[in-house]
């Protein structure tokens, strides 16, 4: 197993089933989806928040990467297309606008944490 495969499950706590699909758990699980992204994008050097980036990747264009590592790119483009899921399901739960409002924490709190190594946001 390697560093970026381990998981700190020291600040996980089981959730009781009344808590489950509640606005935390959501966040929750979708700043662990996306702290994934972020350390996998790091390591192949992709800058995701630049535009069309993101297609690249799930298109297997690994000409994005400034690092070539197959299987961390690979693990990257099924943990984008787990974020994806995530926020589908997120918003069938919790409406469209919450879940927006929770994606846009989530980004704010990780640009906090890896800064500019993923590119600048368009715009």
């Amino acid at each position: 197993m390697t560093s970026t495969d381990e998981v700190d499950m020291s600040e996980t706590q089981p959730l009781h089933h009344e808590e489950r699909f509640t606005e935390a758990h959501w966040s929750m699980l979708l700043e662990s989806i996306d702290l994934s992204i972020a350390q996998e994008a790091i390591i192949c050097r992709v800058p995701l928040l630049e535009e069309g980036v993101v297609e690249r990747v799930l298109k297997r264009d690994a000409l994005v990467c400034g690092h070539a590592n197959p299987a961390a790119f690979e693990k990257l483009r099924s943990l984008l297309i787990m974020h994806f899921s995530a926020r589908n399901q997120m918003a069938l739960e919790l409406g469209e606008e919450e879940t927006t409002a929770i994606a846009s924490s989530v980004r704010e709190h990780l640009r906090g944490r890896v800064g500019d190594q993923l590119g600048t946001p368009p715009g």
